[in-house]
């Protein structure tokens, strides 16, 4: 499920660079973290592991993938965590307690960002969050944000596109 051979680069390739999604997500915990097209748990399982507070649902449209998710949250006592299997887009119209129903939204590796903010922003409360792995030549513009994430133990940064779903309140009341 992954390119990266030797356990230096796993840990570091994959587990290393999930945790970074910490420190771009929003503060104030607990949260509600949803992955998109989550594929080997990454970047969610990591998170999850990471910070107990975070309450996690993992969306995978590709059998084999969620039957080792199920197998990955058993085997790591994660019984807290929701797999669903699916697309995204007809997930959230199908069932109508996912829409509006997340603090945040994270995804790596998935599709154009034109065709990813509109459904990550589908699954968010207002004022939530989508984080997404990016990068390091991120074009800025659009409708996200380029966040830089120093990696401990390097002088490398980590880059992540962010857009916040805007409050559905008028401002002034």
């Amino acid at each position: 499920m992954t390119a990266l051979r030797s356990p230096e680069e796993i840990v570091r390739g994959l587990f290393l660079d999930s945790l970074l999604f910490l420190r771009a997500l929003p503060a104030p915990r607990p949260l509600k973290v949803v992955d998109i097209g989550a594929g080997s748990g990454i970047p969610g399982l990591p998170i999850r592991l990471a910070d107990p507070a975070i309450s996690l649902t993992l969306i995978e449209a590709k059998r084999k993938r969620v039957s080792f998710l199920l197998t990955a949250c058993r085997e790591l006592g994660l019984s807290d965590v929701q797999v669903l299997e699916g697309r995204a887009e007809r997930l959230v119209d199908e069932n109508p307690g996912l829409a509006s129903g997340f603090d945040a939204v994270v995804a790596r590796a998935v599709g154009a960002e034109e065709e990813l903010l509109p459904l990550a922003l589908s699954y968010l409360k207002s004022g939530g969050a989508v984080v997404v792995a990016s990068s390091p030549d991120s074009v800025v513009g659009g409708r996200m944000q380029v966040v830089k994430v120093s990696v401990p133990g390097t002088r490398s940064t980590r880059v992540f596109r962010t857009a916040m779903k805007e409050s559905s309140v008028p401002r002034g009341t």
